[in-house]
């Protein structure tokens, strides 16, 4: 039977011990106690899945993710920190996490947040999904470039996610519980917060295409405007 190949980075001797010792069960777990070696790994080797501390020696966890990013858009990336700071939790999904648990975290969490972003990562190597005409812009959902022929924008999964799911429902009000219980399963202020950052940058990339707005309708959730209905 086929297990996926998880990158796993933690520097506590400790909490890497007993998570592994469960995520063995079902996964093969490659552990690294600092950023560096987890780097190179990944440099080397083809992994489903990246958890990552933050603190770590040698390289912490936001500049690994960077990295991995830097080479691979697609791969789901989760934090495991002790870092509460809702600054923290933001920059990290800016980088391109998927998620971020604070520890102590269940166990129980870590493994459906896993099941849930390994069948998403599949489904999408399965099954293409199809190409958007955004002003002058295209969106290649499957791997995610929003480009013209000035510039390719690539998004991380979650970010790609969303203006799939606005495109599928443009010029429609989308309630922002809905959007949350779409992407992740589920509607919590720290979901709402990361939902935030997303749209905040896909703003940024339509913000000079005429007839396009996100708007944000208080109380109630977004609507992808699009006037362009190539």
């Amino acid at each position: 039977m086929h297990k996926y190949k998880l990158l796993y980075a933690e520097d506590d001797e400790t909490i890497a011990f007993l998570t592994k010792d469960h995520l063995d069960n079902y996964y093969e777990v490659h552990h690294f106690a600092d950023g560096s070696k987890a780097l190179d790994a990944f440099l080397k080797e083809d992994f489903d899945l990246c958890i990552l501390d933050i603190m770590m020696p040698k390289m912490d966890g936001f500049a690994l993710a960077e990295a991995i990013r830097a080479k691979n858009q697609e791969i789901p990336i989760l934090f495991l920190s002790a870092k509460t700071l809702k600054e923290d939790r933001i920059r990290g999904l800016k980088i391109g996490a998927d998620d971020y648990l604070i520890k102590p975290f269940s166990i129980e969490e870590l493994m459906l947040k896993i099941e849930v972003f390994l069948k998403r990562s599949h489904k999408k190597i399965l099954a293409p999904s199809p190409f958007y005409t955004i002003g002058n812009y295209q969106f290649d959902a499957a791997n995610y470039r929003v480009y013209n022929l000035e510039e390719t924008i690539i998004l991380t999964q979650r970010e790609s996610d969303l203006l799939k799911l606005f495109l599928d429902h443009k010029n429609q009000v989308l309630k922002r519980e809905a959007i949350l219980k779409a992407l992740w399963g589920e509607d919590d202020y720290f979901m709402g917060r990361s939902l935030d950052v997303f749209i905040s940058r896909l703003r940024k990339i339509f913000a000079g295409q005429e007839g396009i707005t996100i708007e944000n309708l208080h109380g109630i959730g977004f609507k992808f405007n699009c006037k362009d209905e190539q």
